[in-house]
């Protein structure tokens, strides 16, 4: 039988806009190998394999080269997925079985709310070679203190700063962490406390869309400088999105919207 695959939007209200992720529903187990292979034929950052089991989804992501520990955006893709193919009723609440513990989504309003585990950083040292490749000096260096995954935390003087921001992509590829680079909104009149970028070389993907794992440590650290646990941040990728937060003490609760792009059949 040939499985249900398709593309979504995410942390977006408009088609190719935000993070598009890979969503494919299987009917039993398959070999990781084949997961690769499916997500290198998606070649999105992300793409997303659910399995149902008992009251909840596994739920596993892979990009083009390499399976993560935690996506945000293509669990948001998820979730969508689930409702908008009757597979969950729209109202019911999404729970999925990672291998970053359990994760879940519900509706709240237009939005999608996500429960993740938050992801606080500590002072680090940026690599010389990595702040040639990026063109700018950091004003603060951070790094994720508990993740499978690391990602460095990079804090600069201005969204100017951060939105023109020219990497040198090929050191970043060798390099093992992924670097978030960030700055508070240059005002206040945008609707978003803060910008980002994301770039994965590691992970075979030179800049992210839009990251909902980046915003589990850009929460607890804006929160903490701005005095607030609600906040919004605004990804400055090409496609961009926005990703809206909530800081509960060790965990994070990520909004955002979804839209679905095509949806067809995997025969292979």
């Amino acid at each position: 039988m040939p499985l249900t695959l398709m593309t979504v939007d995410a942390f977006t209200d408009a088609p190719f806009r935000g993070n598009p992720a890979g969503v494919c529903f299987l009917d039993t187990t398959r070999p990781d190998a084949w997961m690769r292979q499916v997500a290198a034929e998606m070649n999105l950052s992300e793409t997303a394999f659910l399995l149902s089991e008992g009251d909840a989804f596994r739920l596993r992501w892979f990009t083009p080269t390499t399976e993560v520990q935690l996506c945000g955006h293509a669990t948001l893709a998820s979730a969508h997925a689930l409702w908008t193919t009757g597979r969950m009723p729209e109202g019911a609440e999404a729970l999925f079985d990672t291998r970053s513990g359990r994760l879940s989504a519900r509706r709240e309003g237009t939005q999608i709310a996500m429960d993740f585990p938050s992801l606080p950083v500590s002072p680090a040292t940026l690599p010389e070679p990595i702040q040639r490749a990026l063109g700018a000096v950091p004003r603060v260096v951070m790094r994720t203190q508990r993740s499978r995954e690391q990602n460095l935390l990079l804090e600069y003087d201005s969204e100017q700063t951060v939105r023109t921001l020219k990497p040198d992509f090929a050191p970043l590829r060798g390099f093992p962490d992924g670097v978030i680079v960030s700055a508070r909104a240059a005002a206040a009149t945008g609707g978003y406390d803060f910008v980002s970028r994301f770039f994965a070389g590691c992970f075979g993907i030179d800049e992210d869309p839009v990251t909902g794992l980046a915003h589990c440590s850009l929460i607890p650290y804006w929160a903490e400088r701005l005095g607030r646990t609600d906040l919004v941040g605004l990804q400055v990728s090409n496609r961009g999105g926005r990703v809206g937060g909530t800081l509960r003490g060790d965990r994070v609760t990520l909004r955002g919207q979804a839209v679905t792009v095509w949806r067809g059949e995997l025969f292979a």
